[in-house]
C-alpha cells in the first residue's frame, strides 16, 4: 500500500501504540487520538510470551525490555492450602529455545512507556491527547474519525484500539453488553523488601482453590511482587480497574489459604487494593468495514486465565501492519487482517473461559484429575506460544 496512506488510531493503550510503532517503522503516516490528558497506563503486571516479544524485539526494544522485565523459570499451579505443585509449565530457557524469544513479566506502565517512546521517537507529533473518539464516518474514498469536541479527522484507515468500551466496535458490530462471570479480580503489588528472604523462586505461581485462585509473580527486576486474585462473587459489578476496595475483604476472601498467600496479603498497603468485575464477551467474527477495523480488547476482550490479552493486541499490531503492506487497497488489507486473526483470537477467548473452571475446582483429587485431563504445558507450547505474527503465512 502507498506509504502516504493516512492511518488514524483510536486509543493509545498497548495495542494502539504497538500498531503505531509497527506502521511508523514501515513508513506510514500515522496519528493516534487518545481521550486521556496524558499518556500513561493503569494497572500492574502483564505477561508477554514469545509471539509478542518477537514483535517488540523487531521494533528495537529488546534492551529496554530486558532492563525492567523478569524472565520467570516456570508457571507452577499450586494447591491453595498445602502449596503442592499440581502442574508445571517450564519457561525461561525452554521457552526461548522452543519459541525463539523469552517469556517476560513486565509492569504495564513500563511496557506502555517503552512503546510510547518508540512511537514518539519516530514521530513526535503522532499522539493527540484530550481527544475522545465517538465514532467514524466513511465516504467513497476515505474515512473521518469523529471526536467528542466536534472535530472530524480525515484519513484512509481507522483502527479502533480503544479498548473494551470501544466506540469503533459499537459502530461496527453494535453494542454488545457484557456477561458478568460472577467473579471479581483483586489487584495489588508488594515491595519484595517487605517479604521474607528467598520468599519465592522466580516463577509465576497460580494458587488454585475452591471458587477462587491467585496469581503471583515478580515485576521490575524482582523489586515488586504482583498479586492478582479471582474470586466468585455475585455482588460486585464495577468493571473499572481503578476502584479501590477494602483490604479486610481481601483478607477474608483468602482465609484458610497457605501461609505464603497470607504473608503477601498482610504486606499489601491497605489503601492500595483494587477490585473489578470480570465480564465476559463471546467471540465475534466481524471486525471491520471497508475502512475501519478493531483490534486488541476492542475486538477480542478476554478473561485473564491464559495471560494473553496484551499478547493478542501486540500480535494484532504486527499482522495488521503486514496486511497493509501486502495489499494495494484498504478493504483487502483489512479483510486479510480479520481473516487471519479471528480464529486464533476466538480460540484464546474460549480457552481462557474454560480455564476459569479448572482453576476453581473443589479439592485435591479434582485438581489432579483436571490437570491430567488438560495438559496446559503441552497445549500452550503446541499452539499458543508457537505462533509467530511476523512470519505466519497470511492467506
Amino acid at each position: 500500500m502507498d506509504k502516504s496512506t493516512r492511518i488514524l488510531i483510536a486509543g493509545a493503550g498497548i495495542g494502539g501504540l504497538a500498531a503505531a510503532a509497527s506502521l511508523l517503522k514501515d513508513g506510514y503516516n500515522v496519528r493516534i487520538f487518545e481521550q486521556a490528558p496524558e499518556l500513561g497506563e493503569i494497572g500492574a503486571g502483564i505477561q508477554c510470551s514469545a509471539p509478542a516479544v518477537k514483535v517488540l524485539h523487531n521494533l528495537g526494544l529488546e534492551k529496554r525490555l530486558a532492563e525492567v522485565a523478569v524472565k520467570p523459570k516456570a508457571f507452577e499451579f499450586r494447591l491453595y492450602n498445602t502449596g503442592e505443585v499440581l502442574h508445571r509449565v517450564p519457561l525461561a530457557e525452554q521457552h526461548l529455545q522452543m519459541h525463539g524469544a523469552p517469556y517476560y513479566h513486565i509492569h504495564r506502565s513500563d511496557i506502555h512507556q517503552i512503546l510510547a517512546d518508540c512511537v514518539l521517537d519516530q514521530d513526535a507529533d503522532c499522539v493527540t491527547l484530550n481527544a475522545e473518539v465517538t465514532g467514524f464516518e466513511e465516504t467513497d474514498d476515505g474515512i473521518f474519525l469523529l471526536l467528542a469536541d466536534g472535530r472530524r479527522i480525515e484519513g484512509d484507515i481507522v483502527i479502533g484500539a480503544d479498548g473494551i468500551k470501544s466506540a469503533i466496535r459499537d459502530q461496527i458490530v453494535g453494542k454488545t453488553p457484557p456477561d458478568y462471570t460472577g467473579q471479581v479480580a483483586w489487584r495489588a503489588t508488594v515491595l519484595t523488601e517487605r517479604l521474607p528472604g528467598n520468599f519465592m523462586d522466580i516463577i509465576s505461581a497460580i494458587w488454585c482453590g475452591p471458587k477462587k485462585h491467585a496469581v503471583v509473580y515478580y515485576l521490575r527486576s524482582g523489586k515488586v511482587l504482583n498479586f492478582v486474585a479471582c474470586v466468585e462473587n455475585d455482588s460486585w459489578q464495577e468493571e473499572s480497574w481503578t476502584v479501590k476496595a477494602d483490604w479486610q475483604e481481601l483478607k477474608d476472601d483468602f482465609a484458610g489459604w497457605h501461609r505464603d498467600i497470607q504473608t503477601i496479603i498482610d504486606n499489601i498497603d491497605k489503601d492500595q487494593c483494587y477490585r473489578w468485575a470480570l465480564n465476559n464477551r463471546k467471540p465475534i467474527y466481524n471486525w471491520r468495514t471497508d475502512r475501519a477495523v478493531i483490534m486488541g480488547d476492542a475486538a477480542h476482550p478476554t478473561l485473564p486465565y491464559m495471560a494473553s490479552g496484551a499478547v493478542m493486541a501486540i500480535e494484532d499490531a504486527a499482522v495488521l501492519t503486514r496486511s497493509i503492506n501486502m495489499n494495494e487497497n484498504v478493504p483487502d488489507a483489512l479483510d486479510m487482517f480479520q481473516r487471519n486473526r479471528v480464529d486464533r483470537a476466538a480460540k484464546i477467548v474460549t480457552g481462557s473461559t474454560e480455564l476459569g473452571d479448572l482453576y476453581h475446582l473443589s479439592n485435591k483429587r479434582e485438581f489432579e484429575a483436571g490437570f491430567k485431563k488438560r495438559n496446559v504445558a503441552k497445549e500452550r507450547n503446541e499452539w499458543l506460544y508457537a505462533y509467530d505474527p511476523l512470519t505466519v503465512e497470511l492467506v
